[in-house]
């Protein structure tokens, strides 16, 4: 077996590992219960999926400039996910659509009981 094919067959599995980390995340958005869990399902297997499938790209282009060419598309993606998924996660607390009964420990409460009476609110 060649190194080319070694190579080949890692870029394969990656990309496998990927479409099944997109699968269970699909699977996720629809089976789970609340919009927390919702957000988690979706953020932690896409960021990684991609991750592994621009690997996979690397691997199987092997070349530098493919690399340096797919390296913002994950440090943009790794700096964008959560941050939405946390803004979401924070309006979707604010309007009332998260589970409370599944989720027993509220920090997030008392700081917006002080943010309100501090603003008058």
């Amino acid at each position: 077996m060649s190194w080319d094919d070694v190579l080949d067959l890692a870029s394969l599995s990656l990309a496998v590992i990927a479409a099944a980390l997109a699968l269970v995340a699909g699977i996720g958005l629809l089976r789970f219960p609340d919009t927390l869990s919702r957000l988690h399902a979706a953020t932690k297997p896409q960021v990684l999926g991609l991750v592994l499938v621009v690997v996979a790209l690397a691997l199987q282009a092997r070349s530098w400039g493919t690399l340096v060419a797919l390296a913002p598309i994950v440090v943009f993606q790794m700096l964008t996910a959560p941050i939405s998924a946390h803004m979401v996660g924070r309006a979707a607390y604010r309007n009332g659509s998260i589970d409370r009964a599944i989720t027993p420990i509220d920090e997030l409460a008392p700081a917006i009981d002080e943010a309100s009476r501090e603003h008058g609110a």
